[in-house]
């Protein structure tokens, strides 16, 4: 039985590897800083689960995956090299794990755990038991991956660090190109072209969806056509040049919980009615993503739409903590600026006439300088705005910048900077009243915030605050 140890085994991306490796029968060890609920429940699975970084742990292994957070240097990496172990990125072993599936890849700046968890949640839904990685938890599957016995594998195609490269896909889901992760590329034009490169992996007559919606994505129609692979357009609206999109919504609607509802069309044919029970118009596009896999996958798309219909969500994008003392407490992933006006706006449709808290914790202090002056108007649907402190990740401590520069610079009525995560806690059980919703938009350790403000209002339910 082959031995896998996994070095980082707690984050998303070697979490998701870990459980399929699992689920298919191999032997699983791993080691992190810290014991994740995601390694913990490894553990209940059989897999052996170190907490640090020591030579023996690798040793007895047949092979090791890394994470892109751990260094060349790393003792583990190193005694495996010297013991003759190969040792993988995850972007090198993802093309293994999946050589034997017909792969589909979701890629895009925004939006792509939830339509890959969308399009995972559809094909269960539709009897495929296709095999997925996801990038979060999906609420309907209560896992970020599975083995399945299907022939279908999809899989978040994550730009960082260039690791959609190591993917093979014979339909892949473009949803937006903006620039980000300006730590792994510079220049917004460096960010394209690995796009370009991902699109460029797709075999000749392989399937292209792009979003119309967004430029950079609609860029991408030409690069497929020039490799003789085959683009399929969807969206909301016709592109900026004037492209109309193949797959779109007519008869747009909202209810009263600020959930779309729609008629989906293939050109002029009326493919289904859809009625979504996650708010945003962004998921209007990325259920017309998941509608037109399953219509070229030759799947009933009627059958598809009451999927999506009973599609939840993910863990942390737009999830509702809890409801204590008439405060809604919501987790949101979001830390681009067009991911936090999505966020907002959805926020705005499913509860019109409440005070809306935002507490945003800037993630990288390369992402929030390069994207600066972005950031600044992308609040405008709060009433309210807290700011923490830059949260570096897996850059270095940078002394000669703050996120106090980005609030001061901001137009809005009230934003404030409060540099910890106690700092803000402290200051919303004061100030939050019965009504209010707070939303929490962290990719970092911001998240504990939501919790502490649950827990603390939970003991004093009967304050004046609330």
């Amino acid at each position: 039985m082959t031995h896998v140890h996994l070095i980082g085994i707690g984050g998303s991306g070697l979490s998701a590897i870990a459980r399929l490796l699992i689920e298919r029968g191999y032997t699983v060890s791993g080691s992190d800083q810290e014991l994740s609920p995601l390694a913990q429940e490894f553990q209940a699975l059989g897999a052996k689960i170190s907490l640090g970084h020591r030579q023996e742990q690798v040793l007895g292994a047949d092979l090791v995956i890394r994470s892109s957070a751990i260094p060349d240097a790393n003792v583990e990496v190193q005694t495996a090299l010297d013991a003759g172990i190969p040792v993988y990125k995850r972007s090198e072993y993802l093309g293994k794990l999946t050589e034997d599936s017909i792969v589909i890849a979701v890629a895009g700046t925004h939006g792509k755990t939830t339509t890959t968890a969308m399009i995972s949640w559809m094909l269960t839904y539709l009897d495929q038991d296709p095999s997925y990685i996801i990038g979060g938890v999906s609420n309907n599957l209560s896992n970020n991956a599975h083995a399945g016995q299907g022939s279908l594998f999809v899989i978040e195609a994550d730009e960082y660090d260039r690791m959609f490269l190591g993917l093979r896909p014979e339909i892949a889901v473009v949803t937006n190109v903006e620039h980000d992760h300006p730590d792994c590329f510079p220049t917004a034009e460096d960010f394209f072209q690995a796009f370009v490169a991902f699109v460029q992996r797709l075999p000749e007559n392989g399937l292209l969806l792009v979003c119309t919606d967004d430029p950079g994505a609609v860029k991408l129609l030409d690069v497929a056509i020039s490799n003789r692979i085959k683009p399929i357009s969807y969206g909301l609206n016709k592109s900026a040049e004037n492209i109309s999109p193949e797959y779109r919504s007519r008869n747009l609607a909202m209810d009263h919980q600020g959930n779309y509802r729609f008629d989906a069309y293939f050109k002029q044919t009326h493919l289904a009615q859809v009625s979504l029970s996650v708010p945003g118009l962004h998921n209007v596009q990325n259920a017309l993503a998941a509608l037109a896999i399953a219509h070229n996958l030759h799947m009933p798309v009627p059958n598809a739409a009451q999927a999506l219909k009973e599609f939840s969500g993910t863990g942390r994008r737009f999830e509702l903590r809890s409801e204590v003392s008439g405060i809604a407490v919501i987790d949101d992933y979001a830390h681009h600026p067009t991911e936090i006006r999505a966020t907002l706006a959805a926020a705005r449709n499913r509860y019109p006439d409440r005070q809306i808290w935002a507490v945003w914790q800037p993630h990288t202090y390369s992402r929030t300088i390069t994207l600066q002056k972005e950031f600044l108007t992308v609040f405008s649907e709060a009433d309210h705005v807290l700011v923490t402190e830059v949260y570096a990740s897996r850059e270095p401590f940078n002394a000669d910048f703050s996120a106090i520069q980005v609030v001061q610079a901001m137009e809005h009525r009230d934003a404030r900077f409060l540099a910890s995560n106690r700092q803000v806690t402290d200051f919303l059980v004061t100030n939050l009243r019965s009504g209010d919703v707070l939303i929490v938009l962290s990719a970092g350790d911001a998240i504990q915030i939501s919790q502490d403000v649950v827990d603390s209002l939970s003991r004093n339910g009967n304050s004046d605050n609330v």
